[in-house]
């Protein structure tokens, strides 16, 4: 086996890995709300969550894989790319494991942008970078929050309206269920948009090898490139079945007081944001959107109900998860261009 094949056959096996580690840091967008209005224990909860993540494959086309796999002009005469994105993955794969043990709900896809970024640069400067890739995904990291928090807001007002004349018992009875409809609903979202991440940078890592094509597109009727739909499908699953119980009570516990129907409409408005961007190609934070959303639904009963400080963490990791993920990516990439001898 040549160098080469077993630095791909690495490289899948750490795109896998951040898949799972995605699910895992990523298990808390799908189900805090749920788990905090105690609809769902926290076991019932990712298992419910990662069965819809999976689902996501068999449903969302792979506009999303195809934006990331053009973040970085590859050459397949160049060799080097492969450790462009073996190198990408690495500062992704270190920041989201600091932010997971600092109970942090960063975006684990910002993460693996600025790693394609910061490895890019380190190989070829700012022109093998396609900047309007990168400025589309920038401009919805206030965009997505905003977008969910517009929403819930409008979504709980109408739900306060139409049901207004029910009992507070009765509403919340309702809402225990519709939250198993919404918390599938947002969980198909969040693995069709963050599971094609991982699928971009494999399709990526093979172009660089010369094993694909550059002008290939995924496709589940096509065993060149089913193998890793099914393979990102099933990591995200696995990591979301994993959980991630510390960035849980930050988000669903610490952020604002839910009940079923607030659980409800967060979830709704976050799924509605992300079947959009994920349509669009958009690699959006499925972090930063379900965040923006249960502040929305905590702002139409009052602002005071919001703990601001702890907003205000979620919003400096957001600020420098790119550039984190992009200088521990290029340190890992001058790291590999010093020991290896091709270089």
């Amino acid at each position: 086996m040549t160098l080469l094949w077993t630095v791909v056959i690495i490289t899948v096996v750490a795109a896998l890995a951040f898949d799972m580690i995605n699910g895992f840091h990523d298990a808390a967008n799908s189900i805090a709300t749920i788990v905090s209005t105690r609809v769902l224990s926290p076991r019932q909860a990712v298992l419910w969550a990662a069965f819809f993540n999976f689902v996501a494959i068999l449903i969302f086309p792979t506009e999303v894989a195809n934006t990331i796999k053009k973040i970085v002009h590859i050459d397949p005469a160049d060799a080097a790319f492969v450790y462009v994105v073996l190198t990408a993955l690495l500062g992704a794969i270190v920041w989201d494991l600091a932010t997971w043990l600092w109970g942090l709900p960063t975006s684990s896809s910002h993460a693996l942008i600025g790693g394609l970024v910061g490895a890019g640069m380190a190989h070829g400067g700012k022109a093998v970078i396609s900047w309007d890739k990168v400025w589309a995904t920038v401009k919805f990291i206030p965009l997505a929050p905003l977008i969910g928090f517009v929403l819930a807001f409008a979504i709980m007002v109408a739900v306060f309206w139409l049901f207004r004349r029910w009992r507070p018992a009765q509403v919340d009875k309702f809402f225990r269920r519709v939250q198993l409809f919404s918390a599938a609903l947002y969980s198909l979202g969040h693995g069709g948009n963050d599971a094609q991440k991982t699928m971009g940078i494999i399709l990526a890592l093979l172009i660089a090898a010369g094993k694909i094509e550059p002008e290939a597109k995924l496709s589940l009727f096509h065993l060149n490139t089913a193998w890793i739909i099914w393979g990102c499908g099933i990591a995200m699953a696995l990591g979301t079945a994993m959980g991630g119980w510390r960035i849980v009570k930050t988000m669903g516990m610490r952020l604002t007081k839910l009940r079923p129907v607030g659980g409800s409409c967060a979830e709704t408005a976050g799924a509605i944001t992300l079947f959009m961007a994920t349509h669009w190609g958009i690699p959006v934070s499925t972090t930063h959107t379900i965040t923006g959303a249960i502040i929305g639904v905590g702002a139409t009963n009052k602002l005071s109900g919001i703990k601001w400080g702890v907003a205000e963490r979620i919003v400096w990791a957001w600020i420098f998860t790119v550039p984190c993920s992009a200088l521990i990516a290029a340190g890992c990439f001058y790291v590999v261009k010093v020991i290896h001898p091709a270089f």
